[in-house]
C-alpha cells in the first residue's frame, strides 16, 4: 500500500512525516505533499485529484486533510468529497459503484494544533516546562472545543513555560511533539476519526 498525504502546510508535512508510520502497517509507503495553505490546497485539490484519477495504482490511497478554521465542517466536508467524486474517485462515505475507495478526507477541529492538546503528555514529554495537568483544566479538556485558536493557545502556554518569547515556529513544534505522541490515548475527537479512518481504509 502506498498513502499519498495532502496538507496545507508544512508543519502539518512535518507532523505526519514522524507519525505516520505509526498508523500505517509494516511494508506501506507514503510521500506527504505539503500546499501553500489551506485556500492553496482547495484551490489545487480538483485537478490535483483528477490527475491521480488518470493512472493511480489500485494500491495507492489519497488521504487530505484540511484544518477547519473558522469554516463550518459540513460544507467544508462536502467540498473535499464532491473533488473526489468529480474526479472518478471514491472516497471512504461514497465509495465508487465498484466498492473502491481511493480518498480519505479529514478535518482537524480547528487547527492541527488542537491534536497536541489531545495529547498533554506527548506536550510535556516536548516541553518539560508545560504541566502534565493541564489536560486537566477546563478549557482543555475537550482539544476539538478550545475557543480562541488553538495556534494561539499553544503559542501561550509555550510562552508561559518559558519557550519562543519571540513566536511559535510551527514547523519545529510539531516536530517535537509529534516525536512524543502515542495515538491511542489522543483526547481529540478529529484525531481519533484521522487515525481509524486511515486504518480501515488501508486494512
Amino acid at each position: 500500500m502506498h498513502v499519498e498525504f495532502l496538507v496545507e502546510e508544512e508543519s502539518c508535512a512535518e507532523f505526519l512525516r514522524i507519525l505516520a508510520p505509526q498508523l500505517l502497517r509494516p511494508g506501506d509507503e507514503f510521500r506527504v505533499h505539503p500546499f501553500q495553505g489551506k485556500r492553496d490546497l482547495r484551490r489545487q485539490l480538483p485537478r490535483r485529484l483528477s490527475g491521480y484519477a488518470k493512472w493511480i495504482d489500485p494500491d495507492w490511497r489519497i488521504v487530505v486533510l484540511l484544518d477547519c478554521d473558522r469554516d463550518e465542517c459540513r460544507d467544508l466536508k462536502g467540498e473535499m468529497e464532491a473533488a473526489a467524486i468529480d474526479a472518478g474517485l471514491g472516497t471512504k462515505t461514497r465509495p465508487r459503484a465498484d466498492g473502491r475507495i481511493h480518498v480519505l478526507n479529514r478535518i482537524a477541529i480547528e487547527e492541527l494544533e488542537a491534536w497536541f492538546f489531545g495529547d498533554i503528555e506527548a506536550l510535556a514529554a516536548a516541553y518539560p516546562g508545560i504541566p502534565p495537568t493541564l489536560a486537566r483544566r477546563q478549557r482543555y479538556r475537550n482539544p476539538d472545543a478550545i475557543r480562541g485558536g488553538t495556534w494561539e493557545s499553544l503559542q501561550r502556554e509555550l510562552q508561559k513555560a518559558g519557550y519562543y518569547p519571540a513566536g511559535m515556529p510551527k514547523i519545529e513544534v510539531a516536530r517535537k511533539v509529534s516525536e512524543h505522541m502515542v495515538p491511542r490515548r489522543n483526547q481529540s475527537a478529529s484525531f481519533r476519526a484521522f487515525v481509524n479512518g486511515i486504518k480501515e481504509m488501508c486494512s
